[in-house]
């Protein structure tokens, strides 16, 4: 199993890098741009439309993103689209968690699909329009989830005694989330004095927050999308469970499927650009 991880991160990573590297914006969208539309088609098999009903959301996901782009949205997306997606995440993600495992089938499954459809396009437009703000915004918004999810992993290792969501995810604890919001926050101090220090082609992440809302409002932004990349990666739990499956699918040899690698990524890229943008 190792091995096999091992491996499947060695070939990402040889896609990934150039993609990120090159010159010009086409070649990190189109990579996305799979990667999304597979998303979608794993949405649908998680929600109960399996074969050519999956193929077609996952090609409306991924035609959906390709219209924004191709409509000039990219640098340009209307606030209110980042707006939506404060409210989606936020009040949508709450009532999710909210009623739980055993009431996510009971919702109506075109619900879910445009559900999934809207989650999916708002997280590409996010972070294709990241991208355009510069490698170094796009890293410092990655790397806030992934600061939170190890922070998470060692808190929760430590002091993990009182669980979040044992019905949902039972290895998730409090412990975790503060530890995870402590780690979003040393980072951003850190990236704040990488930013200062010169050499970097755009303003992080933390950077702007802090430009814009001083260092309380960074503290504050920190820490609300150190919880919201949970929410992200609790919502992806709980449609995982109501489904009966341990992986969204086996695309990522060792590693699930690619609504398992990007859950917390929905709901933090949607949200970064919602703090900076509105």
């Amino acid at each position: 199993m190792l091995k096999t991880r091992i491996i499947t991160a060695v070939v990402l990573l040889s896609i990934l890098l150039p993609a990120l590297m090159a010159e010009a914006a086409w070649p990190f969208a189109l990579l996305t741009l799979v990667l999304i539309g597979a998303a979608g088609w794993e949405w649908s098999r998680l929600n109960q439309l399996p074969g050519v009903g999956a193929w077609l959301i996952g090609a409306l996901v991924a035609l959906g993103s390709a219209w924004a782009w191709w409509s000039g949205w990219i640098g340009y997306t209307p606030g209110v689209v980042w707006v939506l997606a404060l409210l989606v995440w936020v009040l949508g993600g709450a009532l999710a968690l909210r009623r739980g495992v055993s009431a996510w089938p009971a919702t109506p499954r075109g619900l879910r699909m445009a559900g999934g459809v809207l989650l999916l396009w708002l997280a590409w437009l996010a972070i294709a329009e990241s991208h355009a703000r510069g490698l170094n915004f796009l890293m410092s918004v990655f790397c806030l989830v992934w600061a939170a999810d190890i922070a998470a992993y060692f808190g929760g290792r430590a002091w993990g005694r009182r669980k979040l969501a044992p019905t949902i995810s039972p290895g998730k604890s409090w412990a975790g989330v503060y530890t995870g919001m402590a780690g979003v926050v040393l980072l951003a101090l850190g990236w704040i004095a990488f930013d200062r220090s010169g050499g970097t082609d755009s303003a992080s992440l933390y950077t702007v927050l802090l430009d814009r809302a001083g260092w309380l409002g960074l503290l504050l932004g920190c820490l609300f999308l150190a919880a919201m990349s949970v929410v992200g990666d609790l919502f992806e739990s709980l449609v995982k469970r109501s489904a009966g499956a341990k992986d969204s699918s086996a695309l990522l040899p060792g590693h699930g499927g690619v609504l398992d690698r990007i859950d917390a990524l929905l709901s933090v890229f949607p949200l970064a650009l919602a703090l900076v943008l509105t």
